[in-house]
């Protein structure tokens, strides 16, 4: 005969591995996509994890998240096709390999081939692979790992560049020439949104310069105007965070309408007399405690040994008065090589403030990209030189070194600009910026120097400080499509709500151009091929293109031979794009020919690989060369559900967005969950250097998935930071599944006792006992709530609505209440009701949980359905999600029995205050109605609520009795009144402390009050009740009880006997009885308790099967039990059937 499976202790590390055993035996997974063939589907997009570093313990949050949802909607009815993918290229895989083969940037080529190089970057970004895909099989993500996207795969790269074709066809894609953030050590540009990474922006201790610029002449209307002031040199002050870009100076930057004051005073660090050009409004912090406004005595007694330096006004102008005013070179190593007659003049900004620094803004061309806006608008060139091949470059080069020069000091020349550039262990005491600043204040250049703190972007990679720097770069035109970005991010569901019109709006509402280009080797490149002169472009979106182009080109003489002549254009097989390889190492070497003859040659550059991540939508299926139903008939686009960290809101959630937009007018997804972080206890970002961080497979090792999973999901909402805590994982292990655990177990040994396999008809509602309408109608309010969490993306609500389900009402209220139905009696119309109403619990729960808890929830599914065969699905993933019955819900009866539950918690936690036991019967317990609907709602669960709290009586008092005889007391809630009050809080508090009695009761009855003309509610106000003599009182919302608390001997001896039944059944377990085996019970007749247990005897008889408890003189087979730290002895023996 089939019976429930019993088990000694719950195993949830076995349940998981029997759980994934059975999974793979039986293909699971694929069956449940399988089985909703010709179902609506379900669109999920995995975000491509980079292979070659390891997974970490944030990941399996991640995961889960992803898996709750698809999980979801396969029990929903939806197919759900979800693939796994691989982020491939980029800079976190080429630094790891240059790190791993000793080599820099610039030893690629050299030391070793492009070729070699990729393969490196091949091998290397797939070591983690099993690692990876271990972990994901162990938490129990269901993705297809067996045919993954791969962005290095030339189907993956063809699709990739369809998409850029798009974009040029479109007018989208353009070369630019503009200043870009740059990053030295990875060697490459970096784009807007990398550079906003969380954690790029860092707080850096720099060496600044107030840098002295003297005039060499004078605007004609500030000619005029100083002329009778002063015939002494003037310089113009201008402050600068960054004293490397200097000697690439070319001009001052102003702002018209701020005043700038012309101020004569001494030069502090050589002594001598200067008058100097600042704005006004921040003399005060340029000229600070050392500095004091003198007369010409002063003056003239100042000496180097002076303690005060002196100063005065001498004039005051408007700052378009000072345009066109020139000025000497401050550092004269170089000039530009193009037009330096126009260079060193003062022009006019729109960005120029006085927030900070002189209100004169140094302007280097070169490394700044408002520098290079405003020059260019007036005509003044940017410090570029000519190198020895003649071709114009910066004073820094692209891995951050000044360059050489006859005019350049030693001390400075092929020196890294910033400490950090240099290997560990081999920077100089004194930085490039340090060393300037000395040479400024020896020549008489600077009139400040001191270290200053400010926030500096740091490559997302390297973590070593950007470079601002002019490039000649690919760009996506994002700006001109920045309304409709804006417009169809409105329609996406973002969780949270913030993050989508916060965040990633202000984002988009701020978008630049897509910096595109990435000089580097290990990527995809950018397939656009140029001629010499640049006039003649083509651009490449597909393989078939570039082999017929190549023929032209060979037909042209330009090329021997095609190096992609295996393929066969047409055929689709992986086989046949296995032939082909379409990186840099190979195209590089495709000569096309151009429309006039022309040869024509790839442009360098690779493109960003955050496009490579955006491009998976459409590269995952090969779009459009295959599968283009998928998305032109959006049965695989728009995703309906995507999930990543926060911070991809400047990653993949902007490029998936950004390409969607641009190419096919369309939002890349519907709904989009940002998780936070996953920190440590102590809210500390967990990392291997603070040796705090938590080892996903020791973790799962330990607790298993589902504990796990649940505690991650159910302690916060996914887009919060987690604080993660090892001891919670054990909590939720014990409380949760140790709860769901206990009562299965409950029921399988009851239900095996009495073959309960759910073979009869199912008792109707109306025949069932109220208790089992009661469980019911929660568990089918229950399915909605839950249902409906899941299709919000809610999923910390689910868990935390099924754990209170599972805790307080199926465990806690059902179960024990229940127990007497299921061990006593014979197997009646009421007992099969327990059975069907438990298991049905324990059928819906398993369902509801499966998506968060898969492993354990399959287990208890089947452990279930194996007996009964009552659900064709032969996993709960393949089983349909539960649907409520409407008949079935009870609003009445779930609000009398929540009350029932409320007053019966109430009476244990005073129990608890007055250390007074439940197994102690009490005599009363008394209660104020406000109303006629909660005075019968009490009445009909009165019986339940004294059997429950262990009291004889339950009394029920009018408002008016209560007011007389219980006592309240009542505060303001300031934290709610506070921010809804403000300043007229203080009346309103004062009144509410002043409320009597019977105004306590009023609010407590409406629900409301006014006060100095504002509506209070109970939330604004906390109500207590007073004890009184013999009594203990409590409140909880609009219910109070007072317990009586005086016990007499009566009540005591009934308090001994129930405790006398706990001790008498735990020694039937220990003795291994079984449930219905009959016993007898001997009693010393010294037993301190004799009188109180044979006054009770006929209870105790009923509760543990006793036929006899008999007082004799000894006892030959006794054991040692104990009451109120009373020990004595009692022997029972199984009486013989």
């Amino acid at each position: 005969m089939a019976k429930f499976s019993e088990y000694k202790s719950l195993d949830l590390i076995d349940v998981a591995e029997n759980v994934a055993a059975y999974w793979k035996n039986n293909d699971t997974f694929k069956k449940s996509v399988e089985i909703r063939e010709g179902h609506p589907e379900f669109v999920f997009y995995e975000g491509p994890p980079s292979a070659n570093g390891l997974p970490g313990i944030h990941h399996v949050m991640a995961r889960t998240i992803k898996d709750i949802f698809c999980r979801f909607q396969t029990q929903n009815g939806k197919q759900v096709f979800r693939k796994a993918g691989w982020d491939t290229h980029g800079l976190p895989v080429e630094l790891g390999v240059e790190k791993e083969l000793g080599i820099t940037k610039e030893d690629i080529g050299k030391k070793i081939s492009v070729e070699e190089y990729n393969q490196a970057c091949r091998n290397a970004v797939m070591r983690y692979t099993d690692i990876w895909n271990d972990l994901t099989e162990k938490i129990g993500y269901w993705v297809d790992l067996e045919n993954p996207y791969i962005t290095y795969k030339p189907k993956y790269m063809e699709s990739v560049w369809w998409l850029l074709k798009q974009l040029y066809h479109k007018n989208l894609l353009y070369k630019g020439y503009t200043i870009q953030p740059y990053s030295p050590k990875a060697g490459t540009g970096l784009s807007s949104h990398e550079l906003n990474q969380p954690g790029t922006y860092r707080d850096v201790s720099d060496t600044t310069v107030v840098a002295q610029f003297k005039v060499k002449e004078f605007s004609k209307v500030l000619a005029e105007m100083l002329s009778s002031i002063t015939n002494e040199p003037v310089h113009i002050l201008a402050w600068t965070t960054t004293p490397w870009t200097l000697p690439s100076n070319t001009a001052l930057t102003i702002g018209e309408n701020i005043d700038y004051v012309l101020v004569k005073t001494f030069n502090q660090y050589t002594f001598e007399p200067v008058n100097v050009i600042l704005a006004k409004t921040l003399l005060p912090k340029q000229f600070g405690k050392k500095f004091a406004e003198a007369n010409d005595e002063d003056f003239a007694h100042y000496t180097s040994e002076s303690k005060v330096i002196p100063y005065r006004i001498l004039a005051e102008f408007k700052g378009a008065d000072l345009v066109e005013t020139t000025y000497e070179q401050l550092v004269p190593w170089f000039l530009p090589a193009e037009n330096p007659e126009k260079a060193f003049r003062v022009i006019a900004g729109d960005f120029v403030t006085t927030e900070d620094g002189t209100g004169v803004v140094h302007t280097a061309p070169t490394f700044g990209a408002d520098d290079a806006r405003v020059a260019k608008e007036a005509g003044v060139p940017p410090m570029l030189v000519k190198d020895e091949n003649d071709n114009l470059v910066p004073l820094v080069d692209l891995q951050g070194r000044f360059i050489k020069g006859e005019n350049v000091p030693e001390v400075f020349a092929g020196k890294y600009i910033k400490n950090e550039y240099y290997d560990d262990g081999t920077a100089p005491e004194k930085s490039w910026d340090v060393e300037l600043a000395i040479l400024l204040k020896t020549e008489n250049k600077a009139f400040k120097v001191e270290k200053y703190t400010h926030s500096y972007p740091h490559c997302w990679r390297t973590d070593k400080p950007v470079l601002y720097y002019p490039l000649d770069s690919w760009f996506v035109k994002m700006t001109a499509v920045k309304d409709r970005l804006v417009e169809l991010n409105k329609s996406i569901n973002w969780k949270p709500k913030a993050t989508g019109e916060g965040r990633f709006a202000n984002w988009l509402e701020n978008v630049n151009d897509w910096n595109l280009s990435r000089s580097r080797y290990w990527g995809i490149p950018l397939p656009i091929w140029r001629s010499e002169d640049l006039k003649e472009e083509k651009i490449i979106g597909s393989v078939e293109e570039l082999v017929n182009e190549i023929e032209k080109s060979i037909s042209a003489g330009l090329m021997t031979e095609n190096p992609f002549k295996g393929f066969e254009i047409g055929n689709m097989s992986e086989e046949n794009y296995d032939l082909i390889d379409l990186h840099k190492n190979i195209v590089d070497s495709i000569i096309l020919v151009s429309e006039t003859g022309k040869p024509m040659k790839r442009e360098s550059d690779l493109i960003d690989v955050w496009f490579d991540s955006g491009a998976m939508p459409y590269a995952q299926l090969h779009y459009p060369f295959e599968n283009r139903e998928l998305i032109d008939q959006n049965k695989a686009y728009p995703a309906d559900f995507i999930a990543e960290g926060v911070d991809q809101t400047r990653g993949w959630f902007y490029t998936l967005h950004a390409i969607g937009t641009t190419v096919f007018d369309s939002v890349a997804y519907k709904n989009v969950l940002s998780n936070g972080l996953v920190l440590d206890k102590n809210g500390q970002k967990m990392s291997k250097r603070l040796g705090n961080a938590v080892d996903p497979f020791e973790t799962l090792a330990k607790y298993g998935p589902d504990a796990t999973r649940w505690y991650m999901i159910s302690n916060a909402n996914p887009w919060e930071n987690l604080k993660f805590d090892i001891d919670g994982i054990d909590e939720v292990r014990r409380k949760f599944f140790g709860t769901l655990y206990n009562t299965y177990s409950f029921f399988a040994l009851y239900a095996n006792v009495d073959g309960f396999k759910y073979e009869e008809a199912d008792i109707p509602n109306d025949k069932r006992p109220e208790i089992d309408r009661w469980i019911l109608s929660e568990l089918n309010l229950l399915i909605k709530e839950v249902k409906s969490f899941y299709e919000d993306y809610e999923p910390t609500k689910v868990a935390r609505a099924i754990n209170t389900f599972v805790n307080d009402n199926l465990s806690n209220w059902y179960v024990r209440l229940c127990r007497r139905r299921f061990w006593k009696g014979d197997y009646s119309e009421d007992k099969i009701s327990a059975y069907q109403t438990l298991y049905t619990c324990l059928d819906v729960v398993a369902k509801l949980s499966a998506p968060i808890a898969p492993f354990f929830m399959d287990r208890l599914f089947q452990d279930l359905n194996a007996v009964t065969g009552r659900d064709k699905a032969e996993s709960v993933h393949l089983s349909d999600f539960p649907v409520a019955d409407e008949t079935k819900i009870d609003t009445d009866l779930v609000e009398k029995t929540h009350l029932a539950q409320t007053i019966t918690s109430m009476v244990f936690s005073l129990r608890k205050k007055e250390n007074i036991k439940v197994r102690q019967p009490l005599q009363k317990v008394m209660l104020p109605v406000l109303d006629k609907k909660t005075e019968e709602q009490i009445l009909a669960v009165a019986d339940l609520i004294k059997q429950e709290v262990n009291v004889k009586e339950l009394q029920l008092i009018n408002a008016d009795e209560a007011t007389h005889l219980i006592v309240k007391q009542i505060k303001p809630n300031f934290k709610a009144l506070g921010a809804r009050l403000g300043k007229d809080m203080k009346a309103v508090a004062g009144e509410i402390q002043g409320f009597s009695n019977e105004q306590i009761a009023q609010l407590e009855s409406s629900g409301k009050a006014v006060v100095q003309g504002y509506e209070i509610t109970l939330e604004d106000v906390e109500i207590s009740a007073k004890d009184i003599p013999g009594w203990t009182v409590a409140s909880e919302g609009k219910t109070t009880i007072a317990l009586d608390i005086t016990i007499t001997d009566e009540l005591k001896g009934e308090g001994i006997a129930r405790e006398f039944v706990n001790r008498v059944q735990n020694l039937r377990k220990d003795k291994g009885f079984e449930l219905t085996d009959r016993i007898s019970i001997s009693l010393e007749m010294k037993n301190p308790f004799i009188k109180e247990i044979l006054n009770n005897q006929a209870y105790i008889s009923a509760e543990v099967l006793a036929d006899e408890i008999n007082a004799i003189e000894y006892l030959t087979n006794a054991d040692e039990i104990e009451i109120d730290d009373v020990k004595f002895l009692v022997e029972i023996e199984k009486k013989n059937k």
